[in-house]
């Protein structure tokens, strides 16, 4: 039987701990700092359970910088409980945003103001998706679903990466062709947000940085598009510039903790604006649920219903084996590390175009899920490969089953010497050993 030093693993989520915050996390699981109960066990209103999240919100507020105007929320649901919390949260700040703009305007004839919104709802809302891989995509269809009773053509999808990609993600397309919607169209359209997955798991697709057409969008916090960004696979691996979003959230099991935790970074001011749910439903639009409705959920600390404080704890302690690990540089450290670690296995394949094939595009590559094919994609070779690194306890390298190939995560548990021994297997495989 292997040691937990002997195996390299590569999962694309759940993905790789350190040893260290589960060493830790084995004792707190059973006897957490000598109190005789589990975390697993204690309330999740209890002082211990206030101090986590607490502490944990200081070390994500301390290695993001993140603003003094921003909660940070815990939430369940992952990354795809968030495709539904975002539209319904964000559909109903656009809705009181038109709500007190018609009080304004109507003198505060409550039936006037109701009839507008409830055409303004049909005639001019949208919601503008940029789909660059499987996981946007996914996002923007349930968002239509979702809004399919109220009418269809509201979910924008301003630009499709595969129309630019012989019908495959692989690429993002050039910003200037994208059709974002703007408040100038005839007739008058505005869009509740603009949303993009930063780092595109299945694809191997990433941002490699805030795209400037939404440059302005989160900073006009009356008028402008609002910009949502599912950060999960890629959080905490470089640095943000937080106050350019309006809502960053991202699944814990990739490079945060374990699962059952989802973080939302949301701007207070958007907490606050949020109709009385009996008008949202006058206009036709549902008012979110109460474990997803973001305002509820900072209103009660995180705790409306009963949170998981052992993975949160989990994550405060990863947060904090990144600042100890990186100290004043923080992400910065961060970032480089995983750049490097990414520049190992990139240059090994594009040294050898014959054996390896990158799928995503150069100017696009993920630093977080290295995606590729073996020998054009030849189902015995890469089966070879596979074998080959399984026999060299490399685990985790098997493509998502919905693209096939091969797929390194490159998260930020992902030690370096774990990427030197896998650089060496991918060097060996190409000379037949």
């Amino acid at each position: 039987m292997p040691s937990r030093e002997e195996v390299a693993y590569f999962g694309a989520g759940p993905a790789p701990m350190p040893t260290p915050v589960l060493e830790q996390g084995a004792k707190a699981f059973l006897n957490y700092e000598n109190t005789g109960l589990s975390l697993a066990e204690i309330s999740h209103r209890s002082a211990t359970a206030n101090q986590i999240l607490a502490d944990t919100k200081a070390s994500l507020t301390k290695l993001l910088d993140i603003p003094e105007n921003y909660d940070i929320l815990f939430m369940h649901g992952g990354g795809s409980g968030e495709f539904s919390a975002v539209v319904f949260n964000m559909i109903a700040v656009w809705v009181e945003r038109r709500r007190r703009r018609a009080e304004s305007e109507c003198d505060g004839d409550t039936d006037k103001v109701l009839e507008r919104v409830r055409q303004e709802v049909r005639q001019d809302l949208r919601l503008d998706y940029l789909v660059t891989g499987s996981w946007s995509l996914k996002a923007s269809q349930e968002a239509a679903s979702l809004l399919e009773p109220v009418g269809t053509g509201l979910v924008n999808v301003a630009s499709d990466a595969r129309k630019s990609n012989g019908g495959k993600f692989g690429c993002i397309p050039a910003e200037d062709s994208w059709n974002l919607t703007s408040s100038s169209q005839k007739p008058r359209k505005e869009s509740a947000f603009v949303y993009y997955c930063d780092n595109e798991t299945v694809d191997g697709v990433e941002f490699p940085h805030f795209p400037i057409a939404l440059a302005s969008g989160a900073q006009d916090q009356d008028n402008s598009p609002l910009v949502v960004a599912d950060m999960s696979s890629n959080f905490l691996s470089r640095r943000v510039d937080v106050s350019k979003f309006a809502v960053i959230f991202g699944g814990a099991q990739k490079n945060i903790g374990i699962t059952d935790v989802t973080i939302v970074i949301v701007r207070k001011d958007l907490l606050s604006t949020i109709p009385p749910p009996a008008f949202l439903h006058a206009v036709g639009i549902w008012s979110p649920p109460a474990v997803f409705n973001w305002a509820v959920v900072a209103k009660n600390n995180s705790l409306y219903n009963t949170m998981p404080i052992f993975s949160i704890w989990i994550a405060g302690q990863v947060m904090k084996s990144l600042l100890a690990t990186h100290g004043e540089a923080k992400l910065a450290g961060q970032e480089e590390l995983s750049n490097s670690k990414a520049k190992l296995i990139y240059d090994i394949l594009d040294a050898n175009p014959d054996t390896y094939q990158v799928v995503p595009q150069k100017a696009v590559r993920s630093r977080m899920n290295i995606c590729f094919r073996v020998r054009n994609g030849d189902a015995a070779s890469e089966k070879e490969f596979l074998a080959g690194a399984e026999s060299q306890l490399l685990q985790g390298l098997k493509g998502h089953r919905s693209v096939g190939g091969i797929r390194i995560s490159n998260y930020n548990a992902v030690t370096l010497a774990n990427v030197k021994r896998l650089a060496a297997y991918l060097e060996d495989f190409v000379k037949g050993k």
